[in-house]
């Protein structure tokens, strides 16, 4: 449970307010989108400090240190893909889809990777946050204007591969296994990032110095929300499985869509105003749920199987009260 909360409260919450900043200093200053990933890494360094202190290796244990790295590598994409989705199509509808890929390939990868069993109630919030998904993005993209349908269909590419990659992030995330992986990954997101960032943002885009306040605000905006949302849910997928992490983050496309329509004064159709409704109807079925079994040994069990060795106890128990009433009976 607590890994559910981490995620809805710091991992969706603060990334939906990054989206609005990211439209707000593209269009105050021009400023490209690799150039923001770029002062977010820078920011991400900062964590080396933390690293020193603890006295741990900056990259992780040599036998974890490749999944580390390709771990920052995916991230950093994902990222990238994100923020330039962003300035091409409404921020609302480039999140929501990010969020709903992401949201089906972690379970995809769930069956595909891990030996995990999703309950019923699990399942419905799931399949009802990607219906809400559905509901918002299939009217947009029937209605693509002509003048601008491959901007906007590379627009929503790049947010599908975005929450592609930010699915199969988590899983390796999920997968380390080290002392301090948290403060790990976060530095290696930000050496790997301003890594392929600086040489990027001169062959791809255009590198802007903005003068205005404004902007700077809403950059030091973007790293922070962004940096803390990294952690919420890196946090929370090593409590809870990553689908259900996912489908919590769609609280991300709820907030953007309030922000998008009273702050960027951006039309919001009846179609986001219901597929809002189903994804927070979803994410309040996954959460009353796990309220409702939530143990300690419960948040174990995602790691060591308690769960699945209690099911079968549980299993034992019944067949062999079965098995003894049969037994009476004969006598009888």
């Amino acid at each position: 449970m607590t890994g559910l909360l981490v995620a809805l409260f710091g991992g969706g919450v603060p990334a939906g307010f990054a989206a609005l900043f990211t439209r707000i200093a593209n269009e105050t200053s021009g400023i490209p989108s690799l150039q923001i990933l770029l002062f977010r890494c820078v920011l991400h360094l900062f964590s080396l400090s933390c690293i020193r202190y603890q006295q741990i290796p900056c990259c992780g244990p040599p036998e974890s240190r490749k999944r580390a790295l390709f771990h920052a590598f995916v991230n950093v994409i994902s990222i990238g893909f994100a923020y330039t989705s962003f300035m091409v199509v409404p921020s609302g509808n480039a999140t929501t889809v990010r969020k709903g890929s992401s949201t089906v390939c972690s379970i995809l990868l769930a069956f595909c990777i891990e030996n995990y069993r999703l309950t019923g109630y699990d399942w419905f919030g799931l399949v009802g946050s990607t219906l809400g998904v559905l509901i918002m993005v299939v009217p947009d993209l029937l209605n693509l204007d002509q003048s601008t349908q491959l901007y906007d269909a590379v627009g929503y590419i790049l947010a599908c591969m975005g929450g592609v990659l930010l699915a199969l992030g988590l899983v390796i995330f999920r997968g380390l296994d080290f002392p301090a992986k948290l403060v790990t990954v976060v530095f290696l997101f930000g050496t790997v990032g301003s890594l392929l960032c600086l040489p990027a943002m001169f062959l791809l885009q255009h590198p802007v110095v903005p003068m205005d306040p404004l902007t700077w605000v809403c950059v030091a905006a973007i790293s922070t929300c962004a940096l803390a949302s990294f952690l919420c849910a890196s946090y929370a997928v090593t409590k809870v499985h990553p689908a259900l992490v996912c489908a919590v983050l769609h609280s991300e496309v709820v907030v953007t869509l309030a922000l998008q329509y009273y702050v960027l004064r951006e039309a919001v159709t009846p179609f986001d105003i219901t597929g809002a409704g189903v994804i927070l109807g979803s994410i309040a079925i996954i959460t009353a749920q796990n309220i409702s079994c939530d143990a300690p040994e419960d948040e174990e069990g995602v790691a060591d199987g308690s769960s699945l060795r209690r099911r079968l106890r549980r299993r034992i128990v019944r067949h062999v009260a079965l098995d003894i009433l049969g037994l009476e009976r004969c006598a009888q």
